[in-house]
């Protein structure tokens, strides 16, 4: 394998629900889910059932032919999104769907140039690196793109880019994740949504880690009371099942043959994404991404070091006065829990969105282990000492 990643030295066997398993009978807490891809918990025996069924009858067959899966994924995306009447396009990745809504912007709107937000990421492809903020990831091939970058808290620059009319589309993740959980205010989201309406430019919106009830709503930006011209959606969508999907307005004219793809929208694909959206339906999970999230926020926030929790519903950045990336591998180490990790030092908390409470209470404790025991180590190292008083 050529050498890219760096990885702990933890080989993953097997998992249920948050738990896994290493190939040493280890057993650990998943409060990363993958980068946010476990949705319904690992196993999860309406997944697995679905999978069985689906590989016995047909894994797979070209876009050439009917296939009902598709249209039955497509109905109950629409309903349970609340985005009846747009169109969706299938494919593998989130940097494919992230393309695939560039592309059709770009040809809708006639126009080459894109707005983006300063510590976006869209993904590793050509055009989709080109609207993720970071020099260090692309390449010569593809620089031709032209592409602005804006603050993600400044009105007057969004309003400034936009009043131009150059652009095919401003693109916006619902939470940013990899830049350590950073969500736009509602009035910047309704003004964009204003100014994109009259300035003839597509509000697409980045849905890959934020959707799918991460946030405590389908998708994030419904927070915000706004509706996108296109949304992307991959990660939990179909719950390590690689599955993507681009999602349109039905005033786009997309035509035949402008969008095309081999694997996407397969057999496979189309029964694992139909399994998650039923049981995120059946078993209440988007109201329990907001219940849990809401009280992992709050607990965390009291903790002893903790300086903010950033994030909505299962999908939260902790920064604390002490290295959250030693804070990650104490978890790791001490309690057998993983979480993620953002640069600068954010801890990152993704959870599959049925963790229980007593699991959140079990990474709440962690925790307040760890940090209380970091600030007993501060206040000696600084001469400190704390007085009880009766």
């Amino acid at each position: 394998m050529l050498d890219m990643y760096y990885m702990y030295p933890i080989a993953l066997k097997e998992g249920n629900g948050i738990q896994l398993k290493d190939t040493n009978q280890k057993t650990y807490l998943d409060f990363y889910g993958g980068h946010g891809v476990i949705s319904i918990g690992h196993s999860h025996p309406e997944f697995v059932k679905a999978i069985i069924q689906q590989v016995n009858q047909l894994a797979f067959y070209t876009n050439a032919f009917e296939n009902p899966l598709q249209d039955e994924l497509a109905l109950l995306l629409g309903h349970q999104s609340g985005y009846d009447e747009y169109n969706l396009f299938l494919s593998n990745s989130g940097a494919e769907a992230n393309e695939n809504a560039l592309k059709a912007a770009s040809m809708v709107t006639g126009r080459g140039k894109v707005l983006s937000v300063k510590g976006a990421f869209h993904g590793r492809s050509a055009g989709a690196v080109g609207v993720t903020d970071n020099p260090k990831i692309r390449a010569a091939f593809g620089s031709q793109l032209v592409v602005d970058f804006i603050s993600i808290d400044s009105l007057s620059e969004l309003a400034e880019h936009l009043n131009s009319k150059e652009y095919a589309a401003f693109i916006i993740e619902g939470i940013q994740g990899v830049n350590g959980v950073w969500e736009a205010t509602t009035e910047y989201w309704k003004l964009a949504r204003k100014l994109c309406t009259q300035t003839g430019t597509l509000l697409v919106v980045d849905e890959i880690q934020s959707g799918y009830g991460r946030s405590g709503k389908f998708f994030a930006h419904q927070h915000h009371q706004i509706l996108a011209d296109i949304i992307t959606i991959a990660k939990g969508m179909g719950n390590g099942f690689p599955v993507a999907g681009t999602i349109f307005s039905p005033q786009l004219v997309i035509g035949k043959g402008m969008l095309g793809t081999t694997f996407g929208g397969g057999h496979m694909a189309c029964a694992a994404a139909i399994s998650v959206l039923k049981t995120l339906k059946n078993e209440d999970l988007i109201t329990k991404s907001e219940v849990q999230g809401g009280f992992l926020k709050s607990e965390i926030s009291r903790l002893p070091l903790v300086k903010t929790v950033r994030g909505r519903g299962l999908m939260l950045g902790v920064e604390f006065e002490v290295s959250a990336k030693k804070v990650r591998q104490a978890l790791l180490d001490e309690f057998g829990i993983i979480t993620g990790f953002s640069d600068p030092e954010v801890l990152r908390i993704l959870p599959p969105l049925t963790v229980s409470l007593a699991e959140c209470e079990k990474l709440v404790n962690a925790l307040n282990q760890l940090l209380t025991k970091e600030l007993e180590l501060l206040l000696e190292s600084n001469n400190i000492q704390t007085v009880t008083i009766n």
